[in-house]
């Protein structure tokens, strides 16, 4: 776990700079596993910054969403700098917008945490149902420790985590101004054994799955706006000339959107898994954005959010790149 006092203490030292405007962490939520992102703007919001296994949002969306709003009118933009605590797959995601210039390094303080995994909300509200007050959690070696109404239960973390931290290649932040906690030991070699599974499947086979899961689908791009790397101006669902896609929802328009957005994501996605914890359908979003991820790595030996220096996959240009595609 990680010291939170320690934490804390780094975030108020933060906080106090004249030229930071605030700083977004985790509070406790309102009841049962809840937790909420705070945006920290004085040094007495401190003592209600938390970080447990419980605080799976990927905070570096608010980068986006809440600085790049249109200025109203008269008003001055303010040119200080944010705060934000990520853990290692939020980081990449910071990463990525700044080899995009969507941020500058100069704008953003990060604290990193290295993180040993996150509760998937699901698996512990169906094993710990009806929830109503808040619940304290803590972690050892091997288990979630978890009190609920003066009771401790020690539930196994491979009961409780979500599976994209069962098969995490980047524990420890890429990028940081300030680091809470040791570093975790990691191989960092990636792992698509549900990818390759998935490939051997026939057409139809294939056809049928995606069917099934778009189907489902009920467009209300919770997907598109819990996502850091959805940040455009504009959104192509939004667009009217052209359209790309109709508004009603039917498989048809369904796949193109799943589809599209999942183009858009490749060599871009974190992996935060974000996309597919928030979809109230249950699509499995994750599935079709590491099939992408892992193409983009064999054809151009790539991957998001690792490198600031590096320029995105879709705007450079390799002379040894193969070239097998072009007649």
């Amino acid at each position: 776990m990680v010291d939170l006092k320690k934490l804390r203490e780094s975030t108020e030292k933060i906080i106090n700079r004249d030229d930071v405007k605030y700083v977004i962490g985790w509070e406790k939520g309102t009841h049962g596993f809840q937790v909420t992102p705070l945006f920290i703007t004085s040094s007495d919001d401190v003592e209600r910054l938390i970080f447990n296994p419980l605080c799976v949002h990927n905070l570096t969306v608010f980068l986006m969403l809440q600085e790049k709003l249109p200025l109203r009118k008269g008003a001055e933009e303010d040119k200080r700098k944010v705060g934000v605590i990520v853990k290692g797959c939020d980081s990449r995601a910071i990463v990525q917008i700044i080899q995009e210039k969507g941020l500058n390094r100069d704008d953003v303080v990060i604290i990193g945490i290295p993180c040993t995994g996150v509760i998937d909300p699901k698996k512990i509200n169906k094993k710990f149902p009806n929830q109503t007050k808040t619940v304290d959690i803590d972690e050892d070696a091997n288990n979630f420790v978890i009190k609920i109404d003066g009771k401790t239960h020690k539930v196994p973390k491979e009961e409780l985590l979500m599976d994209k931290c069962k098969q995490c290649q980047f524990p420890n932040p890429i990028i940081y101004d300030v680091l809470v906690g040791s570093e975790i030991k990691t191989t960092g070699k990636p792992n698509y054994k549900d990818v390759e599974s998935f490939e051997k499947k026939s057409l139809k086979e294939k056809w049928e799955y995606w069917e099934k899961q778009f189907e489902k689908c009920i467009r209300c791009y919770a997907c598109r706006n819990v996502c850091p790397m959805c940040y455009c101006k504009e959104c192509m669902v939004d667009q009217l000339n052209p359209q790309w896609i109709r508004r009603s929802v039917n498989v048809s328009e369904n796949t193109a959107w799943n589809i599209m957005r999942a183009f858009h994501l490749a060599g871009r996605c974190i992996d935060c898994g974000e996309c597919e914890r928030v979809c109230p359908a249950e699509i499995p979003l994750v599935k079709l954005n590491k099939k992408l991820e892992k193409e983009v790595l064999e054809l151009f030996d790539y991957r998001a959010g690792l490198d600031v220096d590096v320029k995105p996959l879709l705007s450079m240009f390799k002379p040894d790149d193969p070239e097998e595609f072009i007649l």
